[in-house]
């Protein structure tokens, strides 16, 4: 009975370390399962492809071009000038003007465009069209910027209307510095003084003649 009971024993142990054997593989291979750090469960998402911008028609593209030619259109009939500006414009004095308080303009024709001038001093730059005045004084005008220039016949000055100030004053080209000393030399009448009163004219006294003598006919007619 002893040797039964342990052949059983001993048949039984052999099992258990059979059996441990074989579940070992499973273990090991689910502790190395769960000592690598787990993977990401999705990739992050891509970024948003940027919009495209929409193709400009070619009907915009046609509207945009024939607008620009109607404003070239227009420009160009602005810049056409009248007979009588033109005129104007062959009597303005051009090149460099020197002014008072040591200052200067340059005045000079645009080529291209007849009857156009650009005036350019300090701190400023105006584009310029002569403009038909009453007084006989020539003038011309940036009208954008508000900008007068008047030349007499002694001297120029520029003006800006829209800021109230006088630019530039007693400009002159070799021409008006010659009229400009003949003024000195011959003033005009100023039209502040008064002229002198002319002298009343003299009465003529009304003399009547008088009737000829009847009395020496009459005695010649007695003598005969």
């Amino acid at each position: 009975m002893k040797t039964i009971h342990s052949t059983t024993l001993a048949a039984a142990a052999v099992t258990m370390v059979a059996a441990v054997l074989l579940a070992s593989p499973g273990v090991a291979t689910a502790q190395t399962t769960a000592s690598k750090p787990a993977a990401p469960a999705t990739k992050p998402a891509a970024k948003p492809a940027a919009a495209k911008k929409p193709a400009v028609s070619a009907d915009r593209t046609n509207l945009k071009t024939t607008a620009k030619n109607v404003a070239a259109g227009i420009e160009a009939a602005e810049d056409a000038l009248t007979p009588a500006e033109l005129a104007i414009a062959e009597r303005v004095h051009v090149g460099n003007l020197p002014c008072e308080l040591g200052a200067s303009v340059t005045l000079a024709a645009d080529t291209k465009v007849p009857g156009y001038f650009d005036l350019q001093g300090k701190n400023f730059r105006y584009r310029m069209f002569p403009v038909a005045t009453t007084t006989g004084a020539i003038r011309l005008e940036d009208r954008k910027a508000g900008a007068v220039w008047l030349q007499l016949a002694n001297k120029s000055m520029l003006m800006n209307q829209k800021l109230g100030i006088r630019l530039a004053d007693e400009c002159m080209s070799p021409a008006q510095v010659t009229m400009a000393e003949a003024l000195k030399l011959n003033p005009p009448a100023s039209v502040l003084d008064a002229p002198k009163p002319a002298a009343p004219p003299a009465m003529a006294a009304a003399v009547t003649p008088e009737p000829a003598a009847a009395a020496p006919a009459q005695a010649a007619s007695a003598a005969r």
